[in-house]
């Protein structure tokens, strides 16, 4: 091999071994969350959500009363594979998954982690829909489930089935449609509508029925003419 030659491989092999000085080591996912940008300071609800039973209302009477359409067509997909911070409802693009945005606000004696609080490490849920107090730890299995409100099922009957993609993840990611709940009564609740159930809770019944009003005006979706005279039982029960 003659001199030029030699030179040129020294050089190649200096090349590489800078390139490879410079390129960075790939992350595991644990570093990986633990680097995670920290949340921005973002309200995790809209101003005046849920509305005052008054306002609640008000809502009820503008809203348009049909039957379901296209049940049949619902596919949970159509809302979006699993959560998204990438949207415009209220915790979007703080940096943190809309799940643990929830547990952030609705939990109670809050530990999170150090280096990326997003994450949610323990706390204790009161939960709505029966008052029990539920515990919760990042490294265990939970009784906590992250419920919405008028479910994407009822959503979809009442008018989401037109809406475009976008707006379905929206939907799906908005803070103001999603509540920490005991995951059996969540299972029991699916995607019925307050005339099929209402929480075990009474005490409760005031504001699930502001909080199902206020999301059905927001996102202009109709309603049963049962689902209406039950929302009004509920909105009764605010005094």
């Amino acid at each position: 091999m003659g001199r030029a030659a030699g030179s040129g491989v020294r050089a190649v092999l200096v090349l590489a071994a800078v390139v490879t000085a410079c390129t960075p080591p790939q992350l595991d996912r644990a570093d990986a969350r633990r680097t995670t940008r920290p949340p921005t300071k973002a309200p995790l609800t809209s101003p005046g959500f849920p509305p005052t039973a008054g306002v609640a209302r008000e809502q009820l009477a503008r809203l348009t009363v049909a039957w379901g359409k296209n049940w049949q067509t619902y596919k949970r997909s159509e809302f979006g594979d699993g959560w998204s911070d990438d949207t415009d409802a209220p915790g979007g693009r703080n940096g943190c998954d809309t799940r643990d945005d929830v547990l952030r606000r609705d939990l109670k004696d809050l530990r999170e982690g150090d280096r990326n609080p997003c994450v949610v490490l323990s706390g204790t849920l009161k939960d709505p829909y029966t008052g029990k107090a539920l515990p919760y730890s990042y490294r265990r299995a939970s009784q906590i489930q992250t419920d919405h409100v008028v479910a994407l099922g009822a959503a979809w009957r009442a008018g989401a089935w037109a809406w475009t993609p976008e707006r379905r993840l929206t939907y799906a990611n908005d803070l103001d449609v999603l509540l920490a709940a005991d995951k059996d009564t969540n299972h029991v609740k699916s995607s019925q509508t307050p005339d099929k159930w209402k929480p075990p809770r009474k005490e409760y019944w005031c504001e699930y029925g502001r909080r199902w009003t206020g999301i059905k005006a927001k996102y202009e979706l109709t309603v049963t003419a049962p689902e209406k005279l039950a929302l009004q039982d509920l909105l009764a029960t605010c005094g």
